[in-house]
């Protein structure tokens, strides 16, 4: 867990029309004052970059699909320990149960899940060198529970409960 991010890069404002902005010393205008849209597009943008995490590789914003990917590898990794317990009866609740044990405990302890680490990811935070908090894992694992946190992202890509505990699931290889 040595990655860190800082909070957000702020770049400075550089005035329409500037040389700043490519070299153009007048940026053309347009009926009713309007100016062309000098900017990439906000779809251009690259996730994780207010975050100070790379575009791609190791260390950058892991994409939603490999994060579910993760999820249910320890989803089912749980149903069938809890299953060992309960056998002959269907785990129910139990499940979640040994998933919250199985999060909180291996984020605490190894920065990642065994779903995380099979599918090449880590969880990040901004105190590097330390293991994670049990409260920001608790907070995180219950806020996941909930599944509406998970699927709610910010620009960057990171899901609610992700940004509520100042993390960020990223790649690892």
């Amino acid at each position: 867990m040595s990655q860190v991010f800082p909070g957000s890069n702020t770049a400075s404002c550089v005035p329409l029309g500037s040389p700043g902005l490519g070299g153009a010393a007048a940026v053309p205008s347009y009926a009713g004052g309007m100016v062309e849209n000098v900017g990439q597009p906000s779809q251009g943008r690259i996730r994780g970059a207010s975050l100070g995490l790379p575009a791609s590789g190791r260390g950058s914003l892991a994409t939603f699909g490999s994060r579910a990917g993760a999820f249910l590898i320890d989803a089912l990794a749980s149903a069938l320990i809890a299953g060992i317990f309960t056998a002959p009866h269907l785990p129910k609740n139990w499940s979640l149960l040994a998933l919250g044990v199985i999060y909180v405990g291996s984020l605490v302890l190894f920065g990642q899940t065994p779903g995380m680490r099979l599918v090449g990811l880590r969880l990040a935070h901004p105190r590097e060198g330390q293991r994670l908090a049990v409260w920001r894992a608790v907070v995180r694992t219950a806020l996941l529970f909930l599944l509406i946190p998970a699927l709610v992202v910010d620009s960057d890509g990171r899901g609610l409960h992700d940004r509520l505990t100042n993390t960020a699931v990223v790649r690892d290889r």
